[in-house]
């Protein structure tokens, strides 16, 4: 497997998953099928960018917020399964997430530079999603659902 591959996988898992240490990291890479070692998975980490960060209940774990995006929009699907509900009203759009991945997700919408989208404010768990002059944030919530793959949301 090519390291294209295999950081791919790490982004993954990092997005999906409360992973706290590199062992951790490469076993769940090891049931996917890849072999790496303790100094190639700190290499792949430290080019994707991840970093160490803190849970409101105590400990941590990997976290990529601010990494460069992945080459294609397949990983933002992935990061659908932090998203618990999504809501809208006349002015904004609010997204709940599993505790700890608000800023994680809202740093995605950034990235996806929606043409509807004005900006976000990320919390713990709470995201407030703001649609441009002239959009509205009903369209900006169905928007935000394809982009997450969460369309079964009401």
């Amino acid at each position: 497997m090519n390291k294209t591959a295999r950081q791919e996988a790490i982004r993954r898992i990092i997005r999906t998953q409360a992973v706290s240490t590199q062992e951790e990291l490469g076993q769940i890479l090891a049931r996917e099928g890849y072999d790496v070692t303790q100094a190639t998975l700190s290499r792949d980490l430290a080019q994707l960018g991840a970093m160490r960060v803190s849970l409101p209940e105590g400990g941590t774990v990997y976290g990529l917020e601010n990494a460069p995006p992945p080459a294609s929009d397949s990983w933002l699907h992935e990061l659908g399964d932090m998203i618990l509900t999504v809501d809208d009203n006349e002015l904004l759009v609010v997204m709940r997430t599993r505790p700890g991945s608000a800023p994680v997700v809202a740093a995605a919408i950034d990235q996806a530079r929606l043409p509807e989208l004005l900006g976000t404010i990320a919390g713990d768990d709470t995201i407030f999603v703001t649609p441009v002059r002239g959009k509205s944030a009903r369209t900006l919530s169905g928007k935000l659902k394809s982009l997450f793959g969460k369309e079964e949301l009401s």
